[in-house]
């Protein structure tokens, strides 16, 4: 059996982290994996989404195509699943045109009705998703998930106990936006603590007063051991729905070096980090020197960076999810279609292939676990959760950046 994953880039950080994590749980249940950077020329691209066909499931991954290339590809697929992990309804933070975006609603409605599984990066977005029109059942919620063996844990040794810890952020240049916008918090936390360092690991680099800005380049081979050289992860995004769509990947990552995390309270932040025992939650000036001051105690870090490693690999990590995702992409947790609904297939090919999926689901997805299902409150939000018998261990239910 075969999965598509249509996606930006099979190296863009999505495509790594919400779908080449999972291939070894895929294969697990009998399944390989292709990732295709979706085709930017026109022929290219129909000839892309017509070969989905030659595909048991396809996984489109963020992109909202136009409505008749949507039905092109929901045509060609047995199976269809979205997967995102950020709020492409809207646009991004920092357009001045604002975060509306009829268009993009519009897109977006279009594809979370036509695919047989939305994969939800959080809770927020799942929430879109459903008030988009998508069927509750059909909605899951898959958090953003790291490879804690990846990094190596943060070990402190007694000669750390006296001295300021050393920040550090990690994200892309359109990120360091967030980081930027409170170039006055940074500068009061450099007159308030002298000698503070921000170990910024980026393709870009920020430059404050009072505080030393450690320009660390960006590399994939690199970035685990980069975090580690630094004491406490720092995070901040703007309170908006852009942001609020965001699964929290930064935070993940100095969770899993074993590192406590000091972020504003908004989005994924505020579910991710346990206040006072995996790090800290600041918002004003005076909560984030609070903060600083907390953790330039030694055994601190010590005891919160344990806990945040440790909650990373029960909760968030690709062994504890992988199941879940394997099941979700390859539509195995899901009932064989009704009569009704072989017609979305390419022919008799497609009703072939959702009865083997649906006879390998008897099988192939014993003692699994599945994401749940989501269904509405009266006042329209996600409503009370009607999970399967069997989920993946967590605490809190959302997940890049």
């Amino acid at each position: 059996m075969r999965l598509l994953a249509l996606v930006d880039s099979p190296d863009h950080v999505c495509c790594r982290y919400r779908i080449r994590a999972f291939e070894s749980a895929l294969q697990d249940v009998g399944w390989s994996l292709v990732c295709q950077g979706l085709e930017r020329g026109l022929l290219p691209r129909l000839r892309q989404l017509r070969s989905a066909s030659a595909f048991d499931a396809v996984v489109l991954q963020r992109k909202l195509l136009p409505a008749w290339q949507l039905a092109l590809l929901r045509r060609a697929s047995r199976h269809l699943a979205f997967d995102f992990d950020d709020a492409v309804l809207f646009r991004d933070s920092y357009d001045r045109r604002g975060s509306s975006s009829p268009r993009r609603a519009a897109r977006f409605a279009r594809v979370v009705r036509a695919a047989d599984v939305v994969i939800a990066g959080n809770d927020f977005l799942a929430d879109c998703a459903l008030r988009s029109g998508a069927e509750p059942q059909r909605v899951r919620i898959i958090p953003t998930c790291v490879e804690p063996a990846r990094y190596p844990a943060k070990a402190i040794d007694s000669s750390e106990a006296d001295r300021l810890p050393d920040l550090v952020w990690i994200g892309s240049s359109s990120t360091l936006n967030g980081l930027e916008a409170r170039r006055s918090l940074w500068e009061r936390l450099g007159h308030e603590f002298p000698g503070l360092r921000l170990r910024v690991v980026c393709d870009r680099f920020p430059r404050f007063e009072n505080v030393e800005v450690v320009p660390i380049p960006w590399s994939e081979a690199a970035e685990a051991q980069d975090l580690a050289r630094g004491d406490v992860g720092v995070g901040l995004m703007p309170d908006d729905d852009w942001s609020r769509g965001k699964c929290g990947l930064k935070v993940l990552q100095y969770q899993a070096a074993g590192l406590p995390v000091i972020a504003n309270p908004v989005g994924s932040h505020a579910e991710m980090i346990d206040h006072g025992v995996t790090g800290m939650l600041a918002t004003t000036d005076e909560e984030w020197l609070a903060a600083v001051q907390a953790l330039s105690d030694a055994s601190t870090r010590a005891r919160m960076g344990r806990e945040a490693r440790r909650r990373v690999e029960s909760h968030y990590s690709v062994t504890a999810w992988g199941p879940t995702f394997a099941t979700s992409a390859t539509g195995l947790d899901r009932p064989p279609r009704e009569t009704g609904e072989a017609s979305r297939g390419p022919g008799a090919g497609a009703a072939a292939g959702a009865e083997s999926t649906a006879t390998a689901a008897g099988t192939a997805t014993a003692g699994l676990d599945f994401a749940p299902n989501y269904s509405r409150r009266k006042g329209g939000g996600v409503g009370n959760r009607r999970p399967t018998s069997l989920r993946a261990p967590r605490q809190s239910r959302h997940g890049s950046e």
